[in-house]
């Protein structure tokens, strides 16, 4: 329904078209810029499109950077020989928000899916497997809990142990301030599994 006209509605559906973006969001989105300041705008518009055009993979561990090499990877200050595998950007910027840990990342853009057709060469494994050639004491497996994610650990695992490499999951369980009755059986079972002791 035409109820704006049409620049209105097509930034509203482009906006809709950005993941997590419902109808309603866009909405509030595209009122939200169209109020703002023209120069405002412009400044926004020019980042996403210097974003676009400048951004790339980090040239080591695959992450978004707009260097050859990302902030992580070219700290001297951080162990080279600990190398902590995610799915995406996000997970390693979730890990990074902790503050805690002092090795560096590979970002392998996706997990093993074959119901999605989505197979070991469509994720950055190979450049996984180049790094591992270096002084790389462990390798930390910290995909997701989910079937996909699993799946990529096994595969990275059996990858990795021959080499004499320490691979190790991360643990999985209870989350803070969570209630054991609303909580499935898997993840109690993980968390009895990687319990430790006091």
């Amino acid at each position: 329904m035409n109820l704006y006209g049409g620049q209105v509605n097509k930034l509203i559906e482009e906006l809709e078209g950005l993941p997590g973006i419902g109808s309603k969001s866009a909405q509030r989105l595209a009122f939200h810029l169209i109020g703002l300041p023209e120069e405002k705008v412009q400044r926004i518009a020019n980042s996403m499109i210097e974003a676009r055009k400048n951004v790339r993979y980090c040239s080591v561990c695959c992450t978004l950077t707009d260097k050859e090499t990302c902030p992580v990877c070219s700290n001297p200050a951080r162990d080279k020989s600990t190398i902590m595998v995610v799915e995406t950007p996000r997970d390693l910027a979730a890990y990074e928000k902790t503050g805690r840990y002092e090795g560096v990342y590979h970002v392998l853009h996706g997990a093993i899916s074959p119901m999605l057709g989505i197979g070991p060469s469509d994720i950055r494994l190979k450049e996984l497997i180049t790094r591992l050639e270096g002084d790389v004491k462990e390798v930390i497996i910290a995909t997701n809990s989910s079937l996909e994610g699993e799946t990529t650990a096994m595969y990275i695992s059996k990858l990795v142990k021959p080499t004499g490499i320490k691979v190790s999951r991360i643990a999985s369980g209870v989350p803070v301030g969570g209630d054991l009755e609303y909580i499935d059986e898997v993840t109690l079972y993980r968390a009895l599994e990687g319990r430790v002791e006091l």
